[in-house]
């Protein structure tokens, strides 16, 4: 699950995500990066951390300067979960809380007057996740 965590968690931040676009461009150095999203060091470090933790991102070092660039071994792995997430493949914790909001559902009906059915949801903000 941490896996999980670790990759779509770099997708979860406008900055990050416009530090990805700025990397697409090719290797850029941390100075660029400061310099076009107008943020500070310790900020940009914060987000840099998440994404070469994710694999996306791999760093080098050059004296004292920082270069950054798109790992494309990281981004197959990231594309190969998210293929498994379309195709139904969710890691167990996800799994489960599925279950139990199936689960609620049905209580919910019982109290509800219902004979055990399950009541209708509230629509899952999750593509996918709820019929």
């Amino acid at each position: 699950m941490n896996e999980w965590f670790r990759v779509f968690r770099a997708f979860s931040d406008a900055n990050r995500v416009r530090i990805l676009e700025l990397l697409c461009q090719g290797e850029q150095c941390g100075c660029v990066l400061l310099d076009e999203l107008k943020i500070g060091q310790p900020t940009l470090s914060h987000h840099m951390k998440i994404l070469t933790q994710s694999g996306i991102v791999k760093s080098r070092r050059e004296g004292r300067w920082h270069y950054y660039a798109i790992d494309g071994e990281g981004c197959e792995h990231g594309r190969k979960l998210l293929a498994g997430l379309a195709q139904g493949e969710l890691p167990s914790p996800l799994r489960t809380a599925l279950a139990l909001r199936r689960a609620f559902q049905v209580v919910a009906g019982f109290f509800a007057g219902g004979r055990g059915e399950a009541a209708t949801p509230p629509p899952c903000r999750v593509p996918g996740c709820m019929p």
